[in-house]
């Protein structure tokens, strides 16, 4: 992995639980069947980590303020009643706060706003076309189910925008992409949505590829079942590089279980040709890669407790070798009001080359979310 390349272009454009459909937000316009509201988020951390590498028996201690999981950002929701149809369309900005951050020269690095969303939606009795830039539906539960995801979780040292999550430590990162989707009515509390796909690949060798259009699918069901809140999903991706041969193809799955405050959410993935970071990407290679993330939560009064372990492992095309990362944390959230949200987090990055881990970080992080 490059980890370079990673730090930077991660700006993560999840959001709270975000789809397809338009934020609850502020609503500022709604008449005559026409309707307009914008919605935002804001997080800062203050991170200490005390970072370990086994190899070269070096210990690093780093404190900073930077974002989260999720981006700062603001939303912005159209929709329009047009006979038996309602048309409607999505845009969302995401800002980094650390785009202060220099080179030894003075200059700025990583400023950024970063669209990540831009689409528009056509529903009906049929059910919803979405066409444009939106979250791929491969892995797309997965993450969105992240318990951690208005936390820190994963948290490079050096990278100038987001932290990770689970990002490599129990899913890939579902990235958005230029598609076109078609997603079900719910019926008797199962939806499918299937999508074509614009095909990206990972390598600096398959810059000129000539690939096919890239497949994805996620099945969901929900249920209540006398109090239990239950949630289950299986997705799945195709695709391949016509240049490079690579056929890529994986599956993502996961439940989650809950009642009287608690609940209780595995999912994993397995693939083949798929990047183990962005799940939209195809390599230019087979390898192989898979995870899981299981974590358990408890709400009491205003509060939310949560603990969390995940794992991915990845092996190289031709190797017998297994690399793994893994993240295991406790975190607190808790609501000052519907707005605010103050969270504490304490999490271990372990990464193994397949004989013996080669690296610790202990991360505390302190911080304050405002969404609305």
């Amino acid at each position: 992995m490059n980890n370079k390349k990673l730090w930077r272009s991660v700006p993560l454009a999840l959001a709270v639980a975000f789809s397809n459909s338009a934020m609850a937000g502020i609503s500022l316009y709604d008449q005559d069947g026409t309707t307009f509201s914008v919605d935002g988020y804001f997080n800062a951390f203050y991170t200490y980590q005390d970072s370990e590498d086994k190899v070269a028996d070096t210990n690093t201690k780093t404190s900073r303020v930077r974002m989260g999981f999720l981006p700062n950002y603001i939303g912005f929701n159209v929709g329009k009643k047009v006979g038996d149809l309602t048309v409607g369309g999505r845009s969302s900005f995401w800002v980094s706060i650390n785009d202060s951050n220099q080179d030894g020269d003075g200059t700025k690095t990583d400023s950024m706003i970063d669209v990540r969303q831009f689409y528009a939606t056509v529903d009906g009795d049929f059910g919803q076309v979405l066409f444009g830039k939106d979250f791929g539906l491969y892995g797309r539960s997965n993450i969105f189910g992240d318990e951690l995801l208005m936390g820190v979780g994963f948290a490079p040292a050096t990278t100038s925008n987001t932290t990770f999550g689970n990002i490599t430590t129990g899913y890939p990162y579902a990235n958005p992409t230029a598609q076109i989707t078609y997603r079900s009515p719910v019926a008797s509390g199962f939806q499918i949505a299937v999508g074509v796909l614009d095909p990206n690949t990972t390598g600096s060798t398959a810059k000129g590829d000539s690939n096919s259009a890239r497949f994805e699918t996620e099945a969901t069901y929900t249920a209540d079942y006398d109090g239990v809140a239950v949630k289950a999903w299986v997705g799945g991706a195709m695709g391949d590089s016509v240049t490079s041969g690579v056929d890529a193809k994986g599956i993502s799955y996961g439940a989650k279980v809950s009642a009287a405050g608690f609940a209780l959410t595995a999912s994993g993935f397995d693939q083949e040709g798929i990047s183990s970071v962005f799940a939209s990407n195809t390599l230019t290679d087979s390898a192989e890669s898979d995870g899981y993330l299981v974590q358990g939560s408890y709400a009491f009064s205003a509060n939310r407790l949560v603990l969390s372990h995940g794992q991915t492992k990845n092996t190289a095309a031709g190797s017998s070798v297994t690399t793994k990362d893994s993240l295991t944390g406790a975190a607190l959230f808790h609501n000052i009001n519907d707005n605010l949200t103050l969270v504490a987090e304490y999490t271990v990055h372990k990464s193994n080359n397949g004989s013996i881990d080669t690296s610790a970080t202990d991360t505390v992080a302190l911080g304050a979310v405002l969404s609305w």
